[in-house]
């Protein structure tokens, strides 16, 4: 019979011994995985119901195809500016909030919140440019707007491609604030690094939240005071990937390709403000420069800052569209 030389014991039972080791590792380590999420699925639907009662409504709200639109109106100018947010901005109204401040003393101040969006309703229809605006229109028609300054960050700058082009008599200029172009992903498929099911399941897990809470306040830096801070804290978690905006995501490379054809109308004033190179897209500038080459009435201009331009550089993008505007109404004198 074999033994271990030096314990006198079998090898086997040594075997043994040590995967009876492992697996009760092994079962501890599980145990302790289950509770964890356990105890962060817990926390969050917890907080869920308590952030609820802790929203303070803002804006007026106007029934669009059925549904709750949520609109915010600041000034009484003569001119209407209309914004319209970046794709997935948690709470438009909020994070506008210091460009409605520079703007409003000047003109009367229109943000849509689009369905999804801060306290707007979800839909279920789907979320093509071709919707996406025609809602937009009617809860302005609804409030009897029907001339103004469209103004957009982000993804509104294809959904407003198509807008200007349909309701060119309304929209008197587009103002795009580091908007989006057709062509900047050239030819590839628009997809998101990370799925929208893993993202759906961190966030029904809770573990979405906690990964927010550990990463850096995106709010930060923002100029405005803590309790608006919080205010775009709740909401943005509560509309975050929400099926409205999943759907809008899932959208995006047949909406680029939609508008890969269509330009802003010739006599259309167009004016764009960005950030000076963007990581992800090569070339930004000169794609912006591309789109208004034709225009009567066309500029690009950037300025130090992130995509979220209009969180630091609100006065000098209020201050240059006011002077913009300016002009072209000198030149058309």
């Amino acid at each position: 019979m074999d033994l271990d030389t030096t314990t006198g014991k079998k090898p086997a039972n040594k075997m043994k011994k040590l995967l009876t080791i492992l697996l009760k590792i092994l079962a501890a380590l599980v145990i302790t995985i289950v509770v964890f999420i356990a105890i962060v699925f817990v926390i969050d639907k917890i907080s869920n119901k308590l952030e609820a009662g802790r929203i303070e409504p803002y804006g007026q709200s106007v029934t669009v195809d059925g549904k709750n639109m949520n609109v915010l109106i600041e000034g009484q100018g003569a001119e209407t500016v209309v914004l319209l947010p970046g794709l997935g901005t948690g709470t438009p109204a909020l994070d506008f909030k210091p460009l409605v401040e520079e703007l409003s003393p000047f003109y009367k101040v229109v943000v849509i919140e689009p369905f999804g969006y801060g306290l707007s309703d979800i839909t279920e229809k789907e979320r093509s440019t071709e919707n996406i605006v025609s809602e937009i229109h009617e809860a302005l028609q609804i409030l009897k707007i029907d001339r103004y300054i469209l103004m957009g960050h982000s993804i509104s700058g294809i959904y407003a491609l198509d807008y200007v082009n349909k309701y060119e008599n309304e929209v008197s200029a587009f103002v795009g604030i580091d908007s989006s172009v057709p062509r900047q992903y050239g030819d590839k498929v628009v997809e998101s690094p990370i799925p929208n099911s893993v993202i759906t399941l961190l966030k029904e897990s809770g573990l979405g939240r906690l990964i927010m809470k550990l990463s850096a306040d995106p709010y930060a830096a923002l100029p405005v005071d803590e309790e608006t801070k919080e205010q775009m804290r709740i909401l943005s978690y509560k509309n975050f990937r929400n099926p409205t905006i999943v759907n809008e995501i899932e959208n995006r490379s047949p909406n680029f390709k939609a508008a890969e054809n269509l330009t802003f109308p010739k006599n259309l004033p167009v004016i764009f403000f960005l950030q000076p190179n963007s990581a992800a897209i090569e070339g930004w500038s000169t794609l912006h420069e591309e789109q208004v080459k034709d225009s009567v009435h066309g500029k690009v201009m950037t300025f130090e800052g992130t995509h979220y331009l209009h969180h630091t550089q609100s006065k000098e993008i209020a201050e240059n569209f006011r002077a913009f505007i300016e002009e072209v109404k000198q030149d058309s004198r």
